[in-house]
Order: C-alpha cells, then sequence, then structure tokens
C-alpha cells in the first residue's frame, strides 16, 4: 500500500511585484495593479510501504550453497570413477593422466653365455591390468670357448615372458605356453599384459641356441595401469559394476 503525503497548501499574502501586503481573496495588487497568482502549493511526496520493500529484496546469497555442495559432489564422483572402475574409457582416462606407476625388472647391460639362458623372476602382484614393457639389443657377439666361428645366430637372442609352470616345462627343453616370445631376434620392443591372476612370471633371455655368448642391452619394467591399491581398486570396481558402471 502507498501513502501519499501531502503538505499544507500555503496562501500568498505579499505582493510578488512591490511587497504590498493583502488582504485573503484579493486578485489584483491594491499599490501596483500586479496580477495576484493563486495559491502555491509544494508537490505531493511519494513514499513506500515496508511491504513493498520486503517485495523487492533480492534472494539471500546463502541460498546457492545446496547448488554448489551438489555441483561438487558430482565432480568428485566422478572423479573417483574414473582412477577406480575397470571401463575401458576410465582405464584410457587414468592412462592420459600419467597414473601409470613402473617398477623396474632390469636396467643395465648383461652377458648370456652360449648354450645358456638368464632370467628375471618378477615379483609377484595382485594388481589388475600390469603390462611387461621394454626393449632389448644384442651387442656385437663375443666369441664362446667353444670355437670362434660366427654365423647369423651370432647377433640374436630369444626373449620370452612365462608363468612359473611354463617356465618349469620350458628348462626341462620342453615346448610350454608363452605369454610373449620373440624369436630369434637381434633387437626388439615387448608391451605384454600379464594374466590378472596375481602368479610369479619370468622373463627370460635366451641364447640356448648359439656356440657364442652375447651381450644383451635390455630395459624393462612392470607398468601398473592404476596407481590405486589393489584393494581399493576391486572394491570400486564392484561398486561400479552394482550400478552398472
Amino acid at each position: 500500500m502507498r501513502f501519499l503525503l501531502l503538505e499544507q497548501t500555503v496562501r500568498a499574502v505579499l505582493c510578488s511585484k512591490c511587497g504590498t501586503d493583502l488582504p485573503d481573496g484579493s486578485q489584483f495588487c491594491l499599490k501596483c495593479g500586479e496580477p495576484i497568482r493563486g495559491p502555491e502549493t509544494k508537490p505531493a511526496v511519494e513514499t513506500s510501504s515496508p511491504s513493498d520493500a520486503r517485495t523487492h529484496r533480492p534472494a539471500p546469497a546463502g541460498r546457492r550453497g545446496p547448488i554448489i555442495w551438489i555441483f561438487l559432489a558430482i565432480v568428485l564422483v566422478a572423479i573417483l570413477w574414473a582412477a577406480t572402475s575397470s571401463n575401458p574409457f576410465a582405464q584410457g582416462l587414468q592412462e592420459l593422466s600419467g597414473s601409470k606407476q613402473d617398477q623396474t625388472i632390469v636396467g643395465a647391460p648383461f652377458t648370456v653365455s652360449a648354450h645358456s639362458f638368464r632370467y628375471y623372476k618378477l615379483p609377484p602382484t595382485e594388481a589388475n591390468h600390469v603390462l611387461v614393457v621394454g626393449q632389448f639389443t644384442v651387442a656385437n657377439a663375443t666369441p664362446g670357448a667353444e670355437g670362434s666361428g660366427r654365423d647369423a645366430s651370432d647377433e640374436d637372442i630369444e626373449v620370452y615372458v612365462m608363468s612359473d609352470s611354463a617356465f618349469a616345462v620350458w628348462q626341462n627343453g620342453y615346448a610350454a605356453n608363452y605369454v610373449y616370445e620373440s624369436g630369434r631376434v637381434a633387437r626388439g620392443n615387448v608391451e605384454t599384459q600379464l594374466a590378472d591372476d596375481a602368479g610369479i612370471y619370468y622373463l627370460v633371455f635366451s641364447n640356448k641356441f648359439s656356440k657364442s655368448a652375447k651381450r644383451v642391452n635390455a630395459d624393462f619394467a612392470l607398468r601398473y595401469r592404476s596407481w590405486m591399491p589393489p584393494s581399493v581398486r576391486r572394491a570400486g570396481e564392484r561398486f561400479w559394476n552394482w550400478f552398472g558402471l
């Protein structure tokens, strides 16, 4: 509701020209004949009621708080999903974010004797999506004790990645199932994934076929595609699978 406050009308009692005091109701000055103007009034002053002020008051800033918290919660859930889910898209995000954690297997040159082999036992792990990655190169062959003849095999080596049971069979001279087999090559790049069975594996450099010792430059590591502890990752995978994510 609005109120109009009007001030009382103030009548003119003096002539505007000569200043003669005139009686009420005079239309002309009795001295100079100047017409007398009508009563002057001040303009009305408009005010608003307190209810109008409440109507136009802006909403308090505190009401935006719940919206911000909901947004932050959504962002946090998305980050946890990307870090713990086994979804291929989530795994790709983990790799893009640099979440790989390498564990060195071998990173220095070594020699493999003639008709022999050299192996590296990989530590057992409960993590999923573990890769054996690396590269190797055979240096100039060193003549073995059995002779100094050279042939094509003097520049080659055989590289294997195999399970514990397969390694036992292979040592006895039998064929086995290999996770990776390079064949007889002078150099190569390896990237092979281990099975998610928390078993023991071996990285083997075989020179059984050659009568010359080999000098090998190798750089190999275990690469974990997720930095999360296995128990946390498994719990996360069960949780997201329950939601179908």
